[in-house]
């Protein structure tokens, strides 16, 4: 099977890297010093479950110099996605499946509109993880998961091949019988902790301690969970309370890639996530005023300094 990485950052690197390491057909789409240092150097996991080195990495420029892959594991943020879709376009091929691994919950749509003849799914990626130097990826902690299906649950060969393979290189990977509510449950957590972690610079613990801030975190979830209502998602009763123990259980030291990504001055989700809780509230008629004062807060560093160039 061959499979293709289309953003080779923390999400993609870490687990095409795994995918590659076990000894798959694996090639990472990335650009700049990151490209470089794959192409000289491999690719370095640094992670708690193991350090892995590929090398030599299959690393490019241009996903088209791939070949037609089997599987994509669209994993760009979600700044970059609609080019990234655009420059995957060529590439794609009549049976390709792409699984849209971006955070937030309009990834796949994204994709669909650019690559319309693709075979777009929905993929659910929880791990905290990123590039600290080019050629390196870094999971801060022993959880590292993926999720994806089809919207229907149905089944489908070529998926049930790719999560074996996942499974064969020792990712915890699982194909739940409905993506939209893994989605949203995911976003209802990760939403609220990256605005906030990227608001204040403060780690899971910080943030856990401080009562008012604590409070924030506590509205921003909640906030998620009514948006998600309204949206026909499969909400239980428990859910709230579920992510709020999530956010709790975090490692002390841990913050989101948003935060990571802020501190370094690059382009930030922030229109994605809490930008898209708001978007999402106002079709509802659904309140969603953290979510509205973060995105505001933030929107003066969103776009980021000037972008290294390919």
């Amino acid at each position: 099977m061959r499979i293709l990485v289309m953003g080779s950052g923390g999400v993609g690197g870490y687990f095409g890297g795994r995918l590659a390491a076990a000894g798959n057909d694996v090639t990472f789409v990335a650009r700049g010093s990151h490209l470089a240092a794959m192409q000289k150097d491999g690719l370095l996991i640094e992670s708690p479950l193991g350090k892995a080195l590929i090398k030599p990495a299959k690393a490019v420029l241009d996903p088209v110099e791939a070949g037609k892959p089997d599987i994509v594991m669209f994993a760009t943020k979600m700044v970059d996605a609609e080019a990234a879709a655009a420059q995957l376009k060529p590439a794609v091929g009549p049976d390709t499946i792409i699984i849209a691994f971006q955070n937030g919950v309009e990834g796949a749509d994204v994709v669909k509109s650019v690559v319309p003849a693709a075979h777009v799914i929905t993929g659910v990626a929880r791990i905290a993880s990123h590039i600290p130097r080019p050629g390196v990826i870094e999971h801060g902690s022993k959880f590292a998961r993926i999720e994806f299906a089809e919207p229907d649950g149905s089944k489908n060969e070529k998926l049930d091949a790719f999560h074996a393979l996942c499974k064969a290189a020792g990712i915890d990977a699982i194909m739940p019988a409905d993506i939209r509510r893994a989605q949203w449950i995911k976003f209802a957590m990760l939403a609220p902790f990256s605005g906030v972690t990227a608001l204040t610079g403060h780690a899971a613990k910080e943030l856990r301690a401080a009562a008012g801030t604590y409070a924030l975190l506590r509205s921003a979830v909640q906030e998620v969970i009514d948006v998600a209502k309204a949206e026909g998602i499969a909400v239980k009763p428990g859910d709230f309370e579920s992510v709020m123990k999530t956010i709790d259980d975090l490692p002390d030291g841990m913050v989101s890639s948003m935060a990571h990504d802020k501190r370094a001055g690059k382009p930030l989700e922030v229109n994605w996530l809490s930008g898209g809780v708001v978007r999402a509230g106002e079709r509802h008629g659904v309140p969603t005023p953290t979510h509205a004062f973060i995105a505001q807060a933030l929107s003066v560093d969103a776009a980021g300094k000037p972008r290294e160039k390919a």
